[in-house]
């Protein structure tokens, strides 16, 4: 039984690439979401159904929070899919940077991945195995990079180069930290399952820890350049900004958690061999540098896809804080990543969808958006409270477990760093906010480089949607307010409505969940 929620998807992905009929694929897509989300919150209710696949393949705390959060915003972005696709597919479309004509990948290619991109994800929640898990994230590379590379001209081409580049050399390092790992293992120690994650956390106190710490570091250097800590998140704003907006929502929600998942089941391993405050320390580290960077570069950023990829750069510092403080730490940065991904995945389908109306990425040709596109810029509006940490939103209350933590413990460095970076990300993103939802351009009158559509079947006054379908770069030639279709705005409406109810209170099953994943931790 464990495996059927990575089969199933893998599966449907098969049937996916060959279906011909478009709207059997699409339903093909949704349904696979569906009754994967059903096959999770199974695992929730009966864990004890799916036995392990001996030490190599299990659900524990961690895995199930992590897997839960993947299938919720899979589900959640396979209906924006739906109406993304409808709009986009077999359209050939104008950039309105530079004035060339470029064409889409095929649907039924990107569908598969999409699809094998829900089973790779999914794997790496159920490997409790070091050498299996990097399979699986390794795995998550080359299954999404077709999804990133969606709009096929040169700046996408190389957006998918440097993730693919950037994460292969990252996760060469993260094996030659498996390796170390394996090296501290004492000899006669039961072969590669002395890799799993049981076997480590019972037998630490027989690992030599030079080994230990070297395979650690090696870990945190890999699986940090996947998670986009900084300094190694080169690749994540081109990979944001050129990407579907849909495939940025499951960057940003999902992927990165995969390599957050790896981290902390090294920083188990560590913590039972008496290493706790070493690997707690070097997350520290790596958080704060992470949420500085990202600070520094989501001031005066003047793309916003980019600037809510520098905001996850900044998350995944908060997340890594966390768990470098420890205690309350652990509960913050665990439900921080739960309030992080249902925010940041409703951001960037709002952000498709302003980019579907205005045909624009630039900040400043985007204004006036609560006339031009009411529902999407109130919900732009609350997702930006949201991802600051503003209350009553999940993000206040985990950000503050993080800071209590800090001040609890006495690390007055870190409570002046942490907030100092949160304050100037605010005043950032608060900025652009108030530029987009009212200032600049008057509603109606076209952005810079506006682009037409050709032969996409939706121009002015054509076929329901946002007017022009998200294409990357277009900006389209409709002067009056946008229709603004369901489908692309029930996601966005559900996932704020569950990061604000996480603000409000924390569901028995999810509070349950985190403590067992934080048990897991060592606390």
């Amino acid at each position: 039984m464990i495996l059927l929620p990575v089969l199933l998807p893998a599966a449907a992905a098969v049937i996916a690439f060959f279906i011909q009929a478009h709207g059997a694929r699409r339903f093909l897509l949704a349904a696979t979401a569906a009754a994967h989300s059903l096959l999770v919150a199974w695992m929730w209710v009966d864990p004890a159904r799916f036995l392990a696949l001996g030490d190599w393949m299990a659900m524990d705390g961690l895995g199930r929070l992590f897997l839960g959060i993947t299938s919720a915003l899979f589900l959640a972005v396979s209906l924006y899919a739906v109406g993304f696709l409808r709009r986009e597919s077999g359209s050939t479309a104008a950039d309105s940077e530079e004035g060339f004509l470029f064409s889409n990948t095929p649907e039924a290619l990107f569908t598969a991945c999409l699809l094998g991109f829900l089973s790779t994800m999914t794997l790496v929640t159920v490997s409790t195995h070091f050498g299996l898990m990097w399979v699986a994230i390794e795995a998550t590379t080359l299954v999404s990079a077709p999804l990133i590379h969606y709009h096929r001209h040169h700046r996408s081409l190389e957006a998918t180069w440097k993730y693919i580049l950037l994460c292969s050399v990252g996760i060469a390092v993260a094996l030659l930290g498996t390796y170390f790992i394996a090296a501290a293992v004492p000899r006669g120690s039961g072969g590669v399952s002395s890799l799993t994650f049981g076997r480590l956390v019972q037998r630490a106190s027989e690992l030599d820890a030079r080994w230990l710490k070297a395979g650690f570091l090696l870990l945190v250097v890999g699986y940090g350049t996947k998670m986009g800590l900084a300094p190694l998140h080169a690749w994540l704003p081109d990979a944001h900004s050129e990407a579907p907006a849909l495939v940025s929502a499951l960057l940003s929600g999902a992927l990165l958690n995969c390599a957050f998942l790896a981290i902390l089941r090294i920083v188990a391993v560590l913590g039972s061999a008496g290493l706790g405050e070493f690997s707690r320390q070097t997350l520290l580290v790596f958080g704060l540098a992470s949420m500085a960077v990202a600070a520094g570069l989501i001031i005066g950023q003047g793309d916003y896809k980019r600037m809510l990829a520098y905001s996850s750069v900044e998350h995944m510092g908060i997340l890594a804080v966390g768990i470098g403080l420890g205690g309350t730490g652990d509960w913050g940065a665990l439900f921080h990543a739960v309030n992080h991904s249902l925010t940041k995945a409703a951001l960037f389908l709002l952000a498709g969808n302003l980019l579907a109306v205005y045909g624009s990425k630039r900040i400043s040709d985007v204004g006036g958006a609560l006339r031009r596109v009411p529902v999407t810029g109130v919900l732009w509006i609350a997702g930006f409270f949201a991802i600051l940490g503003a209350p009553p939103f999940g993000a206040f209350s985990s950000e503050l477990a993080i800071l209590r933590a800090a001040v609890s413990s006495g690390s007055w460095v870190v409570v002046v760093l942490y907030s100092l970076f949160l304050a100037a990300v605010f005043a950032g993103m608060i900025a652009v906010l108030v530029r987009m939802a009212q200032g600049g351009r008057a509603p109606g009158s076209p952005a810079r480089g506006q682009a037409v559509r050709a032969g996409a079947g939706h121009a002015a006054g054509g076929a329901p949607g946002f007017g022009p379908a998200e294409s990357h770069g277009l900006a389209v030639a409709v002067l009056a307010p946008a229709r603004e279709p369901v489908l692309g705005l029930i996601s966005p409406i559900v996932l704020l409505a569950g990061t604000l109810a996480l603000g409000l209170f924390v569901p028995g099953f999810l509070a349950s969940s985190l403590e067992q994943a934080i048990r897991l931790l060592g606390v």
